[in-house]
């Protein structure tokens, strides 16, 4: 089975909103890390992008910033 994706997050994100509500609709499962209620998801962000971005979006080994359909 395919491990859900990541994406990391913050309320306040409207891209972020987009980018739950168009997998959810698609029926892709993920995972949402709040960069807001755990130091160390941004740190994570940083490590995996250079940058504290959100949303950020991981699927097996790529990763990818910000999101359109």
């Amino acid at each position: 089975m395919t491990e859900p994706l990541k994406i990391y997050t913050i309320p306040t994100c409207s891209d972020c909103h987009h980018a739950k509500r168009y997998f959810k609709e698609q029926e892709v499962p993920y995972t949402e890390y709040d960069c807001t209620t755990n130091p160390e998801y941004p740190e994570e962000v940083k490590r995996l992008t250079g940058k504290q971005i959100v949303p950020t979006i991981v699927m097996g080994d790529n990763v990818f910033i910000g999101f359109a359909e």
